[in-house]
């Protein structure tokens, strides 16, 4: 039995020997994006400069289970890769089984935000990274605890010290996840080659769909335009005369914030459903039905939601481009 301990240790050793070996051939070296045509460099924090080995770090921390109670769940249980990133139902199930606050967004071109969830209560993506960790309602686990149990083990205890010079901690987790999240950009769909002047990569279908989403009498470009498709910012849509979610008033305690939600990014928006802050509409025939209407008469509704005429092949048209706007670089 004497011999037991320093075999069971051999073996171990011998086993973490591959990923460890997998991480010295990992550059340390900067991470270069790549960015379409129309986008602007992203500011990047000082601290958290991209790296390769804090993009590789994050990679595999935003896949890991343990980072929530009971290993249940990781970050990519409620954004899936092949959804842009988003969650397939109207709002994610933590790992008690409850029904989280808000349907999941997407987290494509997260680098060019400045605040973050719906409600834009969160001020940076390193501290995104922590808010669903700590969440009863999601993950409910705690980060310095995930970090203990992680820390020793390969690839996370090389790739920690050889990307932030130091061992696996909340501090390191939040940095190397937002980092891989940064890595996130989509913005090769055909709607963009379009744009950039190849006007046979839209259907004449899908031209007049850019003419009705463009022109005056939808007005969308009014808070979904620009490289990103949203102005990110926070509008009442009317959806609702009574919201049961708050929305930006949640952070700004103002009365006229009520109802109030971040304006998502259209890109990739046929993958993404179901839409709006609850998840409430399942098509973008549902949606586009709700914006031509005008909505409800909230008190706080964006006076640029204005009511507009579509006939059946206006609304085809529409929903056809928006499908266009699918990232055909993405990986599914």
């Amino acid at each position: 039995m004497k011999h037991v301990i320093p075999i069971l240790l051999f073996a171990s050793l011998a086993a973490c020997r591959p990923e460890k070996d997998e991480v010295l051939q990992i550059p340390d070296a900067p991470y270069v994006l790549e960015l379409p045509a129309g986008f602007p460099m992203p500011a990047i924090p000082g601290e958290n400069q991209l790296t390769v080995s804090r993009v590789e770090l994050g990679r595999r921390l935003f896949f890991e289970p343990r980072l929530s109670r009971g290993a249940a769940q990781s970050c990519a249980s409620c954004h899936f890769p092949d959804r842009a990133f988003s969650d397939t139902v109207s709002r994610s199930v933590g790992v008690h089984g409850n029904m989280g606050l808000r349907n999941s967004p997407p987290l494509m071109n997260l680098a060019w935000h400045d605040a973050f969830f719906r409600d834009g209560g969160i001020p940076s993506l390193e501290l995104q990274v922590l808010a669903p960790i700590h969440d009863p309602l999601e993950m409910d686990f705690n980060i310095n605890t995930a970090a203990e149990i992680l820390r020793s083990e390969e690839p996370f205890a090389s790739l920690s010290t050889k990307a932030y010079g130091r061992q696996l901690d909340g501090y390191v987790i939040t940095r190397a996840i937002a980092s891989f999240m940064r890595t996130l950009i989509s913005g090769s769909s055909r709607v963009d080659r379009f744009l950039q002047g190849e006007t046979s990569a839209l259907s004449e279908a899908e031209q007049r769909g850019w003419a009705i989403f463009s022109g005056p009498g939808a007005n969308c470009t009014a808070c979904h335009g620009g490289f990103d498709f949203s102005d990110h910012g926070y509008h009442n849509v009317g959806q609702y005369l009574d919201y049961a979610d708050p929305g930006r008033q949640r952070i700004t305690l103002l009365e006229s914030d009520r109802g109030k939600f971040k304006t998502p990014t259209l890109r990739n928006v046929a993958l993404t459903a179901p839409y709006l802050h609850d998840g409430a509409m399942g098509t973008l025939e549902e949606v586009v039905d709700h914006f031509a209407s005008g909505g409800s008469p909230h008190p706080n509704r964006s006076p640029l939601l204005q009511p507009f005429v579509l006939n059946g092949t206006d609304k085809a048209d529409l929903v056809a481009f928006l499908k266009a706007l699918t990232d055909e670089q993405l990986d599914r």
